[in-house]
């Protein structure tokens, strides 16, 4: 008969002796508890993803203009990375702190955004027909009203969730309150005046409060006065000659093609040129030849049509498409209101732009001087759209945790 032997702890499995087993569940709770768990690299990667490929739209705009200059041909991309690297750090402070005191801080980065929108009459200069900008010397320039799309956001959720954990009934006597809110920076805005975010904010807080339940005859009743706030905007002259130019311009596209509908035909010539391949990084005509004004800014999706064709710009909404996807399912899935009203609102914030932004290039929708989000060349934009990446990723950490607790 042959000797079995057994090692010390037994065997088939069994655990060595003196040490109890590891349970499977335990150890995946331990994995869940750090912090690259918490991430949604979806969200964040596709937000790197744009950024870095607005780098490579914003070098490939400016760098004939530079090399005909006889200046640095690579000038706006070291800036615009510059940009990234500060709008990541912004965007990692808004991750990491704390989900609770997140909602303690609203308030605070509200009234900031305020102020500064104020500061911005007072002391600041108009470019490209706004009076938008807070220039700090050195070639640096503040925007404020970027930052108060985030504040808006912030604030609109802080104060539709601590309503509603007081009184459940009280969806109806919120509605007031939130356009209240939302009217100070609103009307700011509106004084510079900046059509285009101004856009931005109606649209963001109309999504807002369809996420939190408003009553469908208040919805229907801010789409009417939108509608009568823009008819007696351009009716009693609140808005410029050259914002109502632009406006007849896109109603009548063929006229005045060397005029108010320049930007529109060479925009739309520049993305018709690329085909369905594009004619490669720096090889644009269009884009060399410098046909399309404020391509690093307002056109930057012109470049990616030229010369990275359909292919290459499709790659861009599909980016962005998923982004939003992952906001929107994030809003979808958060324990509390206040989560699902920050992932919704910057969803909608995020949406509109895009949608706006691309379809100005494309003649769809009229001029309004919105920059698309990470891509277009701007500080103040990247900074403000990695915040609001940042609150992203903050209410899926704070899903995740309240999904464990």
């Amino acid at each position: 008969m042959s000797m079995i032997r057994v090692r010390p702890g037994g065997s088939r499995g069994l655990p060595p002796l003196g040490r109890a087993p590891l349970d499977p569940g335990l150890v995946g709770r331990r994995e869940r508890n750090g912090v690259w768990w918490r991430v949604d690299w979806v969200i964040a990667g596709c937000a790197l993803m744009l950024s870095l490929l607005g780098s490579l739209l914003v070098w490939s705009a400016t760098r004939p203009r530079l090399l005909e200059a006889g200046d640095d041909p690579e000038a706006y991309l070291k800036r615009h990375l510059l940009n990234l690297a500060i709008g990541l750090v912004l965007g990692l402070l808004f991750a990491v702190v704390d989900y609770r005191a997140l909602r303690a801080y609203a308030p605070l980065l509200y009234v900031a955004s305020c102020a500064g929108l104020v500061a911005v009459l007072l002391v600041g200069r108009t470019i490209n027909g706004a009076h938008s900008w807070i220039v700090l010397g050195g070639g640096f320039q503040v925007q404020p009203s970027e930052f108060a799309k985030v504040a808006l956001v912030a604030g609109m959720a802080v104060l539709l969730a601590e309503r509603r954990a007081e009184d459940h009934a009280s969806r109806g006597r919120d509605v007031p309150l939130v356009l209240a809110l939302a009217a100070v920076p609103l009307g700011l805005v509106m004084l510079q005046p900046d059509l285009g975010t101004a856009m931005v904010f109606v649209f963001t807080v109309f999504g807002v409060l369809a996420l939190a339940g408003a009553p469908a005859r208040w919805l229907l009743g801010l789409v009417l006065l939108g509608v009568a706030v823009v008819v007696g905007a351009v009716r009693f002259g609140v808005l410029e000659d050259y914002q109502l130019e632009r406006f007849r311009a896109f109603t009548n596209q063929d006229v005045d093609t060397l005029g108010a509908a320049y930007n529109i035909t060479q925009a739309r010539i520049a993305i018709g040129n690329g085909g369905l391949t594009g004619t490669g990084l720096f090889q644009g005509t269009q884009t060399n030849g410098k046909f399309v004004p404020e391509q690093q800014t307002d056109f930057v999706f012109t470049v990616a049509g030229e010369e990275l064709g359909l292919l290459g710009a499709g790659g861009i909404v599909l980016l962005f498409g998923l982004l939003l996807w992952r906001a929107l399912r994030l809003a979808g899935r958060s324990p509390d209101l206040f989560g699902r009203l920050v992932a919704g609102g910057v969803a909608c914030w995020f949406a509109f732009q895009v949608f706006v932004n691309i379809g100005m290039t494309l003649g769809i929708m009229p001029i309004t001087g919105l920059p698309l989000p990470f891509v277009s060349y701007g500080g103040s934009s990247m900074f403000a759209n990695w915040m609001a990446v940042g609150l992203l990723l903050n209410v899926n950490a704070g899903s995740i945790e309240g999904e464990r607790s």
